[in-house]
């Protein structure tokens, strides 16, 4: 097998919102909940806090937060700083972002890459994102940046549906028709506080069957981001992904990484896993 890259974001690529705690959606997967955990600068604080961030030792950050009203997040305030961090610094920068359009291309060029979450079942999106979006406006998304030569790394999240794991293989047959070179795979955590509290853990057996066919479809590298359930289903189902093939693996516990060693060939690399 290929070499397997071992990605821990950690302190050295840590993850921004720009909007707070806040967001105008209260997703049934999230509610809000992932916003918490993530650094936040202040309006007119992201170069300083970028500049102190290359000088202690990191390397990137991802920029994110929650969406406003025009269902983007609103990184387009935050244009010339972008623009200046990018010139005053080293720093990778990865974009999490909403429903993009042409008015944002300017400042996207400033990004080394897009994380775009995708979902391919227009009931899913109302289910789950309570949205007035379609499968249709995802893909023009996908067409925007990829035509416009801005590289773009799909976010899939298996069992995304309240646990329910069916549309993932429309998605990817979807995504492998576009000129992307990662594909990141995610699996649903049930989190406190959301709609989603105590719908059973997707299996991991039924995961790694998405990740398989994903593998079977996808000509370019397969990563397992960094969002999926702990403990003993992280245990299995990361062996699992090593052994069907992926290239990159996020955050793995440590007895899989020593594991993975013994089979493959491993690069551990302390930034996001689109890099």
């Amino acid at each position: 097998m290929k070499k397997l890259k071992i990605y821990i974001p950690g302190i050295k690529f840590p993850s921004i919102s720009v909007t707070g705690n806040a967001c105008a959606l209260n997703c049934a997967h999230c509610g809000r909940h992932y916003l918490e955990g993530m650094r936040k600068p202040g309006r007119g604080e992201l170069l300083n806090y970028c500049l102190d961030l290359e000088r202690s030792g990191g390397v990137g950050c991802l920029l994110s937060g929650g969406m406003d009203a025009r269902l983007k997040v609103p990184l387009d305030f935050y244009a010339d700083e972008i623009k200046e961090i990018k010139e005053r610094t080293n720093l990778k920068l990865n974009a999490h972002v909403g429903f993009i359009d042409e008015n944002d291309l300017e400042w996207l060029r400033w990004v080394d890459v897009v994380s775009l979450d995708f979902v391919g079942d227009n009931e899913v999106i109302r289910r789950v994102y309570k949205i007035d979006k379609t499968v249709e406006d995802y893909l023009r998304i996908l067409d925007l940046l990829t035509e416009n030569g801005i590289r773009v790394a799909p976010h899939i999240t298996i069992g995304l549906d309240f646990g329910r794991i069916h549309w993932e293989y429309k998605a990817i047959d979807m995504l492998v028709e576009y000129p992307i070179d990662v594909l990141v795979l995610d699996v649903l955590i049930p989190t406190k506080g959301t709609e989603m509290e105590n719908v059973p853990k997707p299996s991991v057996e039924e995961s790694l069957k998405v990740v398989k066919y994903a593998r079977g479809r996808f000509e370019g590298e397969l990563s397992i981001g960094c969002m999926r359930p702990l403990g003993r289903w992280r245990l299995e189902f990361d062996r699992g992904a090593v052994l069907t093939g992926v290239d990159r693996l996020t955050n793995p516990p440590r007895r899989v990484i020593e594991w993975a060693k013994k089979i493959r060939d491993v690069e551990i690399i302390y930034e996001c896993c689109v890099m």
